[in-house]
């Protein structure tokens, strides 16, 4: 394929698709026997695969970052890893790897990150935003899988509609923000405040945080999607890594 583009017989962005559609035209993946890892992803959609934690053992999980790290991928995330498992993970790690891992865990976010933080090369700043101090664990998730993937975050935590003042001494923030991840339980007000004061993508995050009758965080998701601002988009509850994702492509959007 190489030497087609150096011959001028396949342009740059033909050989980039043909990269692309590689996976389902070959094998495209590791497999581990307890887990088949998608070596194409980054390239098809410009972030590799993200490990999630729950559910799999310590070894499983070591032995996925191993193979990942063999691929080349200098920055690991792996979501909803609780303390234990975490500790027994990064055990495994230190011995595979024992001049160090990288490894570090986020214990507020049961986030862990293997590797470095990559260079900061989203056009804007993706502001992280919480109704309450307990909402503050979804929105780690959110913040650090943003980081992860290359962006510059701000967070404005416990700024919810309960104090309104509060939000409003960070309008700079939030006007000059080119993503906005809005995160609430209860009643899940904050995100149609701020959509309506913004003029970027609302990324709206529901939260489990409440009392009875809100239901686990469905009274928050309801009355999210039932926003009357425009501009507000939700993702499922506490799904903090959904949102940072989501937020991350919107910020690495160029043109």
């Amino acid at each position: 394929m190489l030497k087609k583009v150096a011959a001028g017989e396949l342009s740059v962005d033909n050989a980039v698709l043909e990269l692309k559609k590689e996976p389902f035209t070959a094998a495209g993946y590791d497999d581990l026997g307890f887990a088949k890892l998608d070596t194409h992803r980054k390239l098809r959609q410009g972030a590799a695969e993200v490990i999630y934690g729950a559910g799999k053992t310590p070894e499983q999980i070591a032995g996925i970052v191993e193979a990942m790290k063999k691929r080349g991928q200098e920055t690991i995330l792996i979501t909803r890893a609780d303390e234990e498992k975490s500790l027994k993970t990064e055990k495994l790690l230190s011995e595979i790897y024992p001049d160090g891992s990288g490894y570090r865990y986020f214990k507020d976010a049961k986030v862990a990150i293997c590797g470095n933080f990559p260079k900061k090369d989203g056009v804007g700043t993706i502001v992280v935003a919480t109704g309450g101090t307990s909402d503050i664990p979804v929105a780690e998730e959110a913040a650090l899988t943003a980081e992860a993937l290359g962006n510059q975050v701000e967070r404005l935590y416990d700024v919810g509609v309960a104090g309104l003042h509060r939000l409003m001494s960070h309008m700079d923030s939030i006007m000059n923000a080119r993503v906005i991840i809005a995160i609430a339980g209860m009643e899940g007000a904050l995100a149609s405040v701020i959509g309506g004061l913004a003029d970027c993508p609302v990324i709206a995050v529901p939260t489990s945080i409440g009392y009875g009758a809100s239901f686990g965080g469905v009274s928050a998701l309801l009355s999210m999607l039932n926003s009357c601002a425009s501009g507000v988009s939700v993702v499922n509850i506490d799904n903090g890594f959904g949102a940072g994702y989501l937020a991350s492509m919107m910020n690495h959007m160029r043109g």
